[in-house]
């Protein structure tokens, strides 16, 4: 039984710690970070399965079943003995999967969903959705902010060798993480010129700058970025070569990030520093939600068209991934325990 410390300094033992288990997600990277995030919080050793149904079975999911020819549980496939201690699986491909190795291993497996399956609570063990969505239930796990792996440990880790660029920047330092279009966020030319401005006016109070675009960041917003922070101190990743970004996120003074991403700004909350978060155009009742708990926790503020000071502000780094491990933990030795329990009994009867 490992044990580590968790950002109040106290012991946690983690019993699943070294244990086999098995990630099971569609290969999106967003996906991979949550369930990363919870599998490296509990300690496991894990393979990654990346599923990617077809036809009829891609539509069907995440409702429908398995691929027979994917021969799921038999020797030689994905998908064989030895069963794994846990499994995560995420996103509506991975369903019919962890239904299925939920069916055929039994207790034996501990099952996680990250995200509504909108299968019902009988899909897997422990269900974690973020507090904005609706789901509850007696195996359902809200937190504010989604899973990722950037723990207090990793984070104190980063910041004890600062690399010479960053270094070299002044304080304060603003790290600019970018989004961009997305579903419901749609970026105007006018949001992307309000952008411009708000960012210009943090660097006339002698910001400095450490700029980092996504995949789904255009153009027009990244230029924006570029002409706002041109005459400060700073660094802008041009996406090549090795993301910044968890050097970015460890040696921010303060962070603007952008609205579209839940994953993005709730990284930025495991910081415990100031988030700035810029909302374009658009938006959900979701979003909404997500982003009003996080201001009502003190942990972010919207970015003003015009910033008059650089306001300070704390809070306790925000964790999902620990606060889902400890779920977790708590509900497999209970479960540990229970089965021990009927072994016992069964014999005592004979």
């Amino acid at each position: 039984m490992a044990a580590n410390h968790d950002e109040t300094g106290s012991t946690r033992h983690r019993p699943l710690a070294g244990a086999t288990a098995w990630i099971i997600t569609d290969g999106k990277a967003g996906m991979d970070v949550q369930a990363r995030g919870v599998a490296d919080a509990l300690g496991l050793v894990y393979q990654m399965k990346h599923v990617s149904p077809q036809g009829l079975w891609r539509v069907a999911s995440p409702w429908g079943p398995v691929a027979p020819g994917e021969r799921f549980g038999l020797a030689g496939s994905k998908f064989a003995p030895p069963w794994p201690v846990v499994a995560i699986a995420t996103g509506r491909a991975s369903i019919p999967y962890i239904r299925r190795l939920r069916k055929l291993a039994g207790p034996g497996t501990f099952t996680i969903v990250l995200q509504d399956p909108k299968t019902g609570p009988g899909t897997a063990d422990l269900i974690w959705v973020p507090q904005h969505d609706r789901r509850r239930g007696a195996n359902v796990l809200t937190t504010l902010t989604a899973p990722h792996s950037f723990t207090s440990a990793r984070l104190a880790e980063l910041r004890s060798n600062t690399p010479t660029e960053i270094a070299a920047l002044p304080h304060p330092r603003i790290a600019v993480v970018l989004g961009g279009k997305n579903g419901v966020y749609r970026f105007k030319e006018s949001d992307d010129d309000r952008f411009r401005v708000a960012l210009g006016s943090l660097g006339a109070l002698g910001a400095s700058f450490m700029i980092t675009p996504s995949r789904r960041s255009h153009q027009r917003l990244v230029r924006a970025a570029e002409e706002a922070t041109r005459e400060r101190p700073r660094i802008l990743w041009d996406m090549t070569g090795d993301n910044p970004y968890p050097q970015f996120l460890a040696h921010a003074d303060a962070l603007v990030v952008t609205a579209d991403s839940v994953n993005m700004t709730g990284e930025a909350c495991a910081t415990g520093r100031p988030v700035w978060v810029f909302h374009p155009s658009g938006g959900s009742a979701k979003f909404r939600r997500f982003h009003e708990a996080l201001q009502a926790a003190g942990a972010t503020c919207p970015l003003p068209d015009m910033v008059a000071g650089l306001d300070c502000w704390s809070y306790a780094p925000l964790d999902a991934a620990a606060q889902i491990a400890a779920e977790v933990e708590a509900r497999w030795l209970r479960r540990r325990a229970s089965l021990s329990g009927i072994m016992v009994g069964a014999h005592d009867t004979v």
